[in-house]
């Protein structure tokens, strides 16, 4: 079985909450963001090609994206870049990419990745996700891997398990019960302190004609606008038919549009070290660079940080002093377009996102 199995990175997206270092040109998985010496999508290749060859792996990305995949991956085959006219979230592309692989193989095991995420202890993770290989290729399930938490996080998912306090205990697949999105404090020490729930990886195994499969049955407006492909691949008429399927799908994460939906929908519990490196908070949570003051600094010329704790600067200017004094919790990016000096804050982060929207602004997004 072991010829059945293929890994799509999910590469498409545009980093918005990374910005303004991740931009629409160049979003954030195509970046060495602070103090890497790869990218987030080479570190995810890397990683997934010590359980995959790498003509078992496929990077999923937009059409506009793809001489950076294979600038970056070189030893990936051209053949293996499925390229998406438009983002449409992780639904639609998972719908495309099952079908890429059923085209190749009708018996496709198919891992769904991230390509942001950070993962400590590789032999644990690997060993991890040949197990649930394995669980996938005997079972007809949706399932994906839940992180034993470690604290109280509201920066991820959680996954409550069936099965009561410590379900999840023997390390075995055991079936999920319900989906709740980064919740308050309060209630994620709830979900730790119940030994009900696991963080949420985005991390999907399943084969490739059982989640289509089960799109069809509990999402049929993502199944819909696909009719008839088996008989469109492989035909000049391919590449109309998929940016057709496309216009016609719903812009929408395969969480919401099937996991919470399915009742195939199973969970492996997995104890390797997991990031989701989604946003600024949550870089600097995780970030081994801080300082004495906590301040994480990248400055590619000269500095002079004075007085400053818990911030973050960055220029990425060779030939430009940066004097950044007296701020605590603050942001300075300095970007060839872009500076921006904020407070170390989601909320109005978000704001300043929102207000990229406006039409005058449209050259720096």
């Amino acid at each position: 079985m072991i010829d059945h199995r293929y890994c799509v990175i999910l590469a498409g997206g545009i980093g918005t909450r990374f910005w303004p270092i991740s931009r629409e040109y160049r979003p954030k998985q195509f970046q060495k963001i602070w103090g890497r010496d790869k990218t987030f999508l080479q570190e995810t290749f890397g990683r997934m090609n010590l359980v995959f060859p790498a003509d078992h792996i496929l990077v999923a990305t937009l059409d506009r994206y793809k001489t950076l995949v294979m600038e970056q991956l070189p030893e990936l085959p051209e053949a293996n870049i499925i390229t998406e006219p438009y983002g449409r979230n992780t639904a639609p592309t998972i719908a495309f990419s099952a079908r890429i692989l059923l085209e190749k193989d009708s018996e496709a095991i198919m891992v769904a990745t991230p390509s942001d995420h950070h993962i400590s202890d590789y032999e644990l993770f690997c060993d991890t996700l040949r197990t649930a290989m394995e669980y996938a290729e005997g079972n007809d399930v949706l399932l994906t891997l839940g992180v034993v938490p470690t604290r109280p996080d509201t920066s991820f998912g959680y996954i409550q398990v069936t099965g009561g306090p410590d379900a999840y205990g023997a390390g075995t697949p055991v079936k999920a019960k319900t989906f709740t999105e980064k919740p308050d404090p309060e209630l994620a020490k709830v979900f730790v302190d119940s030994g009900e729930f696991l963080w949420n990886s985005g991390l999907f195994i399943w084969k490739a004609s059982v989640v289509l499969d089960e799109m069809a049955a509990c999402c049929p407006e993502l199944d819909q606008p696909w009719d008839g492909w088996k008989e469109v691949f492989g035909t000049p008429e391919r590449e109309a038919f998929i940016e057709r399927a496309y216009a016609g799908s719903t812009r929408i994460s395969i969480d919401y549009a099937l996991m919470e939906k399915s009742d195939k929908v199973w969970i492996l519990p997995s104890k390797f070290g997991w990031r989701d490196i989604g946003s600024w908070a949550t870089l600097f949570e995780f970030s081994r660079l801080k300082d004495l003051d906590e301040n994480i600094v990248e400055v590619n010329g000269q500095k002079i940080v004075r007085d400053c704790s818990k911030s973050m600067i960055y220029c990425d200017d060779n030939n430009k002093l940066t004097i950044v004094s007296s701020l605590e919790n603050y942001m300075v990016i300095d970007t060839d377009k872009v500076l921006m000096v904020c407070p170390r804050d989601e909320k109005r982060l978000q704001e300043i996102m929102s207000q990229l929207a406006l039409p005058e602004y449209s050259d720096f997004k």
